[in-house]
C-alpha cells in the first residue's frame, strides 16, 4: 500500500485524529506513552524497560514514568519475568488493544475526511 501526502495533508490528518481523540472519554496520552504503547502493541514481544529504552532511544527512567501512567489506565502490565525473576516484562492487556483498535478507527475517519478535503481544496496553510 501506498499513500502519497504532503506535509501539510500528513499534519492535518494527524491534527484530525488527535481532535477526535482528546473528544472521546478515554486517557489523553504524551506522545512519549502513545510511541511506547504502539512499540508494546506493535513489535513483536518480550518487552522489558531496557529494550523499549534502547529501542525509543530514551532513558530508562522516562520509559518508567511512562509505563507508570499506561498501568495506571490500564493500557499495559507489569509481569515479572519466569525466566530471570530479576527482570520485568512489558504486555499488552484487553484496554489497551481496544484502546489502539479505536485509535486506528479514529485515524481512518480522519483520513478519510482528509480525502474528502483534497477533493476539495481550500489551499495550504502551512
Amino acid at each position: 500500500m501506498s499513500v502519497e501526502l504532503k506535509a501539510v495533508q500528513a499534519l492535518d490528518l494527524w491534527r484530525g485524529a488527535i481532535v477526535e481523540s482528546v473528544r472521546r472519554d478515554a486517557p489523553d496520552l504524551s506522545a512519549r506513552q502513545m510511541a511506547l504503547l504502539l512499540t508494546v502493541y506493535l513489535i513483536p514481544p518480550p518487552h522489558t524497560v531496557r529494550g523499549l529504552a534502547t529501542h525509543l532511544n530514551v532513558s530508562k527512567p522516562a520509559i518508567t514514568r511512562a509505563l507508570d501512567r499506561l498501568t495506571e489506565y490500564g493500557l499495559i502490565k507489569r509481569k515479572v519475568d519466569d525466566h530471570d525473576r530479576r527482570s520485568v516484562l512489558i504486555q499488552r492487556t484487553v484496554k489497551g488493544s481496544v484502546f489502539l483498535r479505536e485509535f486506528g478507527d479514529i485515524i481512518v475517519t480522519a483520513a478519510s475526511a482528509a480525502e474528502a478535503s483534497a477533493a476539495n481544496p481550500k489551499g495550504d496553510a502551512v
